[in-house]
C-alpha cells in the first residue's frame, strides 16, 4: 500500500471548493492506501490567530473530516501540533534549504507583496510543509495545482538530503487535481473559491444554512446570453456552476447542458440549489452528531499516538544520518 499524507488549515469554515477538490479525494484514497490526514494548525499561525477561535476551528475541521467520510479505522486523523516531529524535522530541513529557493515561492511573494518586512514563518512555511510530508515516508500527496511548487521543493529537499547523507527520505509524488475539479469563486469565476474572501456569497461553506446556500447560488455571476453551456473562456461563471452541478450530481457536464436546452439560468440555478443543499445535508447531520462528542477527542488522541509512532521512527533515522545526539 502507498502512504498518503495531506492536511487542511483550521482557518475558518471549509467550503465546497475544499470538499470537491480535496476532501472527496481523501475519502477515495483511504480505501486503497495507508493514509494520514492532518489538521495543520501550526501553519495557520503564520498570521495572527485568536487562540479560542483557532481551537474551535481545529475541532470543526476534525469533525468535518469525519463528516465527509474519513474513517479513523482506515486513516490516521490528527492535529499537527500534537506531533512534535513536525517542528523538529522542519528545523533540520531549514538547515538544508536555501533562502534563494524559499524567496522564489509564489505564495510567499503574493502574501508578502507590498510589505517592507514579512513574518519569518510566512517565509519558512514551505519547509514546514515539506517536513509534514517527509516525516511519514509519504509516497503520494493529494494537492491542488497551486501547491505544485511546494511539492517540488519537498522533493528537492528530500533528494538533496539523500544525496548528502544517504537514503533518509522517501521522495514523494504529488497527485494533482483535474482541472474540472477546480471550483472558483461565485462572485468572480476567474479566482479560486477562498475561505478568506470578504464577500461571504463568493463561497458555499459546508456548514452554511440552506437559505445561505440558495442566496449565494442565485447571486452567482453568470453572463447575459442565458444559455447553459460550458465555455471556460467566454462563460466562466456558468461553467463554474456546471462544474459544481456535475460534481454534486455525478452527471457529465454534457448531460446537464442537454437537460437545460431552452431553459434560462433561473431554472438551472434553482435546481442547483436543491442539488447542493441535498448533497451537503448528510455532512451537516454527521457533523452535528460528532462535533461535541467525546468520540471526536478520542479519535484525535488515538490519531496523534499513531502518527507519533511513525514520526519517531523517521526522526531516529534523521538524527542518525545528521549526527545529532550521542
Amino acid at each position: 500500500m502507498k502512504r498518503v499524507f495531506s492536511g487542511v488549515q483550521p482557518t475558518g469554515n471549509i467550503h465546497i471548493g475544499n470538499y470537491l477538490g480535496a476532501l472527496k479525494q481523501f475519502v477515495e484514497l483511504q480505501n486503497e492506501n495507508d493514509c494520514l490526514y492532518c489538521i495543520v494548525d501550526m501553519h495557520s499561525i503564520t498570521v495572527q490567530q485568536d487562540p479560542a477561535t483557532l481551537r474551535k476551528n481545529i475541532l470543526d475541521v476534525a469533525a468535518l473530516y469525519l463528516a465527509v467520510g474519513l474513517d479513523p479505522k482506515k486513516s490516521i486523523v490528527f492535529v499537527q501540533s500534537d506531533v512534535s516531529g513536525h517542528a523538529e524535522l522542519s528545523w533540520v530541513l531549514t538547515c538544508a534549504a536555501y533562502t534563494g529557493e524559499l524567496s522564489r515561492m509564489t505564495q510567499f511573494k503574493q502574501k508578502s507583496k507590498g510589505r517592507e518586512s514579512a513574518p519569518a514563518g510566512l517565509f519558512n512555511y514551505p519547509v514546514l510543509m515539506a517536513a509534514d510530508i517527509l516525516l511519514y515516508d509519504t509516497d503520494i500527496v493529494p494537492v491542488g495545482n497551486d501547491q505544485k511548487q511546494h511539492i517540488e521543493l519537498t522533493r528537492d529537499l528530500a533528494i538533496r538530503v539523500n544525496n548528502k547523507y544517504g537514503e533518509t527520505f522517501v521522495v514523494p509524488d504529488g497527485r494533482f487535481l483535474k482541472s474540472g475539479a477546480r471550483i472558483m469563486a461565485l462572485d468572480d469565476p476567474t479566482s479560486k473559491m477562498s475561505k478568506s474572501a470578504e464577500n461571504v456569497h463568493s463561497r458555499i461553506s459546508l456548514l452554511d444554512t440552506p437559505q445561505k446556500i440558495k442566496k449565494s447560488i442565485m447571486k452567482a455571476t453568470t453572463d447575459s446570453d442565458g444559455v447553459v453551456r460550458f465555455d471556460l473562456e467566454n462563460k466562466p461563471g456558468i461553467s463554474n456552476l456546471l462544474n459544481i452541478y456535475s460534481a454534486f450530481s455525478g452527471k457529465e457536464v454534457s448531460e446537464i447542458e442537454k437537460a437545460y436546452e431552452g431553459h434560462g439560468y433561473g431554472d438551472f440555478k434553482k435546481d442547483l440549489v436543491e442539488i447542493a443543499v441535498g448533497a451537503i445535508a448528510p455532512i451537516q447531520e454527521r457533523f452535528q452528531e460528532i462535533r461535541e462528542s467525546q468520540e471526536l477527542l478520542e479519535i484525535l488522541k488515538d490519531g496523534a499516538e499513531r502518527a507519533n509512532a511513525i514520526s519517531e521512527a523517521t526522526m531516529k533515522r534523521v538524527k542518525e544520518r545528521f549526527g545529532l545526539g550521542y
